[in-house]
């Protein structure tokens, strides 16, 4: 679980990697992108361009794709699936997974005593 903590630590001090000229034209978007350009200063790794992706800002290698609750995730699509979830585990919910059978899916990963990242929320209405 230290690691955990330490990558929270890490992700709150690591920039934000814009696209260069993303923020300007809608159509590029926002998604990282290496600057390939001869005259770009962002490739050129001038200070006031921005940050740019390196290795250094990666996770620790232990957490590396772990959900924040430390569980390693499993798509699940029906109810036999449940039953191939192992210890450090949680299960996630497909989302073309009807309200009907995610109920049944409920009961079950409750009675397994398995974690569900993506339990269904019933509201009054």
């Amino acid at each position: 679980m230290d690691d955990l903590k330490l990558r929270l630590k890490m992700k709150r001090k690591k920039p934000v990697f814009l696209r260069r000229g993303g923020g300007i034209f809608r159509r590029l978007g926002l998604k990282w992108r290496k600057p390939k350009g001869i005259h770009s200063k962002l490739r050129q790794h001038k200070r006031e361009a921005g940050k740019i992706v390196r290795s250094g800002y990666g996770s620790p290698r232990s957490v590396k794709g772990l959900h924040p609750s430390g569980f390693k995730e499993v798509l699940v699509f029906n109810v036999k699936d449940l039953g191939k979830i192992r210890q450090g585990e949680a299960a996630r919910i497909a989302a073309n997974v009807g309200k009907k059978k995610r109920l049944e899916m409920m009961k079950k990963a409750d009675e397994l005593k398995l974690k569900v990242l993506n339990p269904l929320r019933i509201e009054n209405k």
